[in-house]
């Protein structure tokens, strides 16, 4: 059917969904969350009396769902609960609070004040997330309240980090040119404040803000989306946010030096589940072309599709991507365009040649410098060998400028000074923080999910296991002499897709303690993904399979051909461009 008459054809069920929300809950067919979000009264539920409840650690049931709309997740000590189950005990609670910081930028004053936050009610630890956002790990319950006002008295907050709503809008966070990124930057703030629940639940609950008796959520309506929903933008020739792994991405498209618009890509999402194949992680598809005038019209309409189409029955179900599936890519763009009232021309020509970091010292045309430096999956901590924490803040104290995440878990401190440029040096020297000199390309381009002990979903280890993996991957690099190439690993402690695991040259996805799915095949620049080589196996057997594959590619690998091309030009494994093809 030709995209003009459906829009005629759609354009009845449009006014219907812009006047009534999907707001009623059917206890038949859809799933319990949705009578959560229903019977929560926008997203207060029982949390303040949860958090009042001094018998226990944990918050109410259905409050579980609710604090991750406020940026926050219960968790436990895994390593603890065995014991604690012995000792009779409940399981030792604790939360993870995850900041919305768009772009991933943040002030020298609001990151002192975040790490202070870090010291006073958390592990002592940062983390920076591959969606350019903080975490604070082991807050316990008795300091939500006050751990969630600092980060608002920073001009930063959480809402919005978590839950079924748009979260932390990622865009590429390193000014190599200054003029697109920075108005790439100020589109990203844009996008993500447009798509911000409306409720004024947060600040009551968490700021002691005046009660509202109704709240109006014109973009979400009563039940918010069906699922997450994540947007990024990415800035030619670099794809390091991986705008084809997000539900909708947007490529910058730059002319005489002015960005004009950006190409639209929708459906993308990682998320898996273990001997289910009705699951799978997809990339994207590009669908067009929108001016700036359009943005904000498109990231809206975008959400509200998915609002008015996803699967509300089946939460594995409900992500953006198998509603794009279910109804046919085709069909889909349809309805985008019914709801826009327009329709979006054809993508406008763009390439993409690394989704990586560039490590080290880069100086901008003003004369300023941004130095990316490499923070294993993301933990600012100190170690006996390594002050990250401690050196981190002091540069912090001298410098003012900006503390960029990446979204490969790295730092960028922006916008340095020229004056201070070596005291920075002397501090990183002092404290042994990398700026990836000594590291592999391949580690400096590996990506690990937190896993063990905090993460509730993890069957493997991630983050801890990760370096000492990568030591013993590095040894057969040395032997085939091909240590100096960069092959993209991407661990994560299971299938859900927090560490964009399908995407990965090499993928490891966490099948039981020890044992992992070895992936293969994947992009360097994050157009196509990887496809399951060997089921459950561990260290040993992961790294057999990989030897003769690895000893080929130094052998026979082509003039600049990446791993992931390398093995599917050979025959090692087929090459996956569509998510329906994840399993075949």
């Amino acid at each position: 059917m030709a995209t003009s008459k459906l829009i005629n054809e759609v354009q009845n069920k449009v006014e219907i969904n812009d006047a009534i929300q999907p707001t009623s809950f059917d206890p038949g067919k859809h799933s319990d969350v949705e009578r959560i979000k229903v019977e929560s009264n926008y997203l207060r539920g029982t949390i303040t009396p949860s958090l009042q409840n001094s018998v226990t650690g944990s918050v109410a049931d259905d409050d579980l769902m609710l604090i991750k709309f406020h940026g926050i997740y219960q968790q436990d000590d895994r390593d603890l609960r065995n014991e604690r189950r012995k000792q009779k005990l409940e399981p030792l609670y604790s939360f993870m609070i995850r900041a919305r910081i768009p772009g991933g930028v943040a002030t020298s004053q609001q990151y002192i004040q975040m790490a202070e936050l870090a010291t006073k009610y958390s592990s002592g630890s940062l983390r920076l997330t591959t969606r350019q956002a903080y975490q604070w790990h082991g807050v316990f319950k008795r300091n939500l309240k006050k751990t969630i006002a600092g980060i608002n008295e920073t001009m930063l907050d959480t809402i919005a980090a978590c839950g079924d709503v748009n979260r932390n809008v990622m865009s590429n966070p390193l000014p190599e040119t200054s003029k697109i990124h920075a108005e790439v930057f100020e589109w990203t703030k844009r996008i993500s404040e447009h798509l911000l629940p409306q409720t004024r639940a947060y600040h009551e609950i968490w700021l002691d803000g005046e009660k509202v008796e109704s709240s109006e959520e014109p973009i979400y309506g009563q039940t918010y989306l069906p699922r997450k929903f994540k947007t990024a933008i990415a800035i030619p020739p670099y794809n390091d946010v991986d705008v084809f792994a997000n539900d909708l991405g947007f490529i910058a498209i730059v002319e005489n030096n002015e960005l004009i618009g950006f190409n639209v890509v929708v459906g993308g999402g990682m998320g898996s589940s273990h001997g289910d194949q009705t699951t799978y992680p997809r990339v994207g598809n590009i669908i067009g072309f929108c001016d700036l005038s359009q943005v904000l019209a498109v990231a809206e309409n975008v959400v509200k599709v998915q609002r008015d189409f996803g699967n509300r029955e089946v939460r594995k179900h409900a992500r953006l991507k198998y509603t794009i599936d279910s109804l046919g890519i085709d069909n889909f763009v349809a309805k985008l365009h019914a709801y826009l009232g327009f329709e979006l021309p054809e993508a406008r020509d763009y390439q993409f040649i690394h989704n990586g970091d560039r490590y080290g010292w880069i100086e901008d045309e003003n004369g300023n410098w941004h130095l990316t430096l490499y923070i294993h999956s993301g933990r600012i901590i100190d170690s006996e060998d390594k002050k990250i924490f401690s050196g981190l803040l002091e540069i912090a104290k001298i410098h003012n400028g900006e503390f960029r995440i990446s979204p490969n878990q790295n730092l960028i401190i922006s916008n340095i000074n020229p004056t201070i440029k070596d005291k920075v040096s002397a501090i990183l020297k002092t404290h042994n923080i990398s700026i990836g000199e000594t590291e592999s390309p391949t580690r400096l381009n590996s990506i690990a999910c937190v896993a063990f002990p905090t993460c509730s979903l993890a069957m493997a280890e991630a983050e801890r296991y990760l370096p000492s993996f990568v030591d013993k991957l590095e040894e057969i690099l040395s032997e085939y002499s091909i240590r100096d190439l960069p092959i993209n690993v991407r661990m994560t402690g299971c299938p859900n897709g927090c560490g964009r695991p399908f995407l990965g040259e090499i993928g490891m996805v966490g099948k039981a303690p020890g044992k992992y799915n070895l992936y293969l095949g994947a992009s360097h620049t994050g157009h196509r993904l990887n496809k399951l080589f060997r089921e459950n196996i561990g260290e040993q057997e992961i790294l057999e399979t990989l030897r003769p594959i690895l000893k080929d590619y130094s052998e026979s690998r082509l003039t600049d051909e990446r791993f992931g091309d390398f093995v599917i030009r050979t025959g090692v494994i087929k090459a996956v461009e569509n998510g329906l093809d994840f399993h075949k």
